[in-house]
């Protein structure tokens, strides 16, 4: 009975260090990353898969936009489509990519297209931007 005693005691304060902050004995916990957030979000709809922004706008794209570096929507035009902005330190995330505008500001692309939210669209689910002019369409995730 003393020998299990003495064993059991042994196990004991030889888990305690273990125990400690899920890891060895008494070192910091490493820091934790955050995980980049997408700045849009994939729906389904009855017209198959759109991107929508992280309030449930409708995304579009301008034709224009074709050298994945530059937005061509400027001045009035981004009065009209309002640039899907990025804050000055955002990353690329997946097939999502930081453009730089005329004004020095970023906002955010898909697959190197620049994306736009209208102002004729009021609620989340609204498309309304898409019967302006042909040149702008619906963002569309690839396939």
């Amino acid at each position: 009975m003393f020998r299990f005693m003495i064993v059991a005691a042994a196990v004991a304060l030889s888990t305690v260090p273990a125990l400690a902050n899920g890891h060895g004995g008494g070192e910091p916990a490493p820091p934790k990353v955050e995980a980049p957030v997408a700045p849009a979000k994939v729906v389904l709809t009855k017209k198959g898969p759109k991107l929508v922004d992280l309030k449930g706008m409708t995304l579009y794209y301008y034709e224009r936009d074709t050298t994945g570096k530059t937005s061509n929507c400027n001045g009035k035009c981004s009065e009209s489509w309002i640039p899907l902005a990025a804050t000055a330190d955002a990353k690329a995330v997946g097939d999502f990519t930081v453009i730089n505008r005329d004004d020095g500001s970023k906002m955010w692309a898909y697959r190197y297209r620049p994306l736009y939210t209208s102002p004729a669209d009021r609620a989340p689910g609204d498309a309304n931007g898409n019967a302006t002019t042909l040149q702008w369409r619906i963002a569309q995730p690839a396939e």
